[in-house]
């Protein structure tokens, strides 16, 4: 397995994006279980894309401009939407002493669809991804596939600890409502600013 491939797949999940600022606001908001409950939603958002690479459906979409824009402003819509409810609903960010799991299916949910609608996921996979398999060789699809596990593998395991640190500092939190009224706005900010520069890139 090449080093590259690692490290390009390593920079590129543990840059801040849509998912990393939703696993830790699950994390804040919700404690250590549903932060990784939120990075398993992420991840399972790659399978779609992982799939439409192996199919082929992935370079019709690079070439399609119109199926591109769809996905792309159906993603920022969604960011937007994202943006909205984080500042609507005052109990996405509050921390409690004994804190309640958010539920399972909902935070699942929310994650794939974040990286669901993420075009710049399926834009890695078709330019990143084929680098690293001889094309028409026997077995390149079975390479590719594991090149894809492993890309989510990373992704699970660097935003479970995203989580996982989030939940840590939730306590010294709970004293101080002013901050997560800050940190509410500043999610429903970033939220926004992601879904800004995915509507220009």
């Amino acid at each position: 397995m090449s080093l590259a491939f690692l490290l390009t797949t390593l920079v590129m999940v543990v840059t801040p994006g849509t998912g990393v600022v939703y696993t830790l606001a699950a994390g804040l908001s919700h404690g250590r279980r549903t932060g990784v409950v939120a990075a398993l939603g992420c991840t399972l958002g790659v399978v779609p894309h992982l799939v439409a690479t192996v199919t082929g459906l992935a370079a019709l979409l690079h070439t399609s401009a119109v199926a591109y824009a769809v996905v792309k402003y159906l993603g920022v819509g969604y960011l937007l939407y994202m943006a909205w409810a984080t500042l609507r609903d005052k109990r996405v960010l509050v921390v409690e002493a004994d804190p309640a799991p958010g539920p399972v299916l909902r935070v699942i949910s929310s994650g794939v669809l974040l990286n669901l609608l993420n075009p710049k996921l399926t834009l890695f996979f078709v330019a990143f991804l084929p680098q690293f398999v001889p094309a028409g060789t026997p077995g390149s699809t079975g390479l590719m596939l594991r090149l894809g596990g492993i890309f989510m593998a990373l992704t699970f395991v660097v935003f479970a600890v995203y989580g996982m640190a989030a939940a840590a500092v939730r306590d010294r939190l709970a004293a101080r409502p002013r901050v997560m009224t800050g940190l509410r706005r500043g999610f429903a900010v970033t939220f926004v600013a992601l879904g800004a520069r995915m509507a220009v890139a």
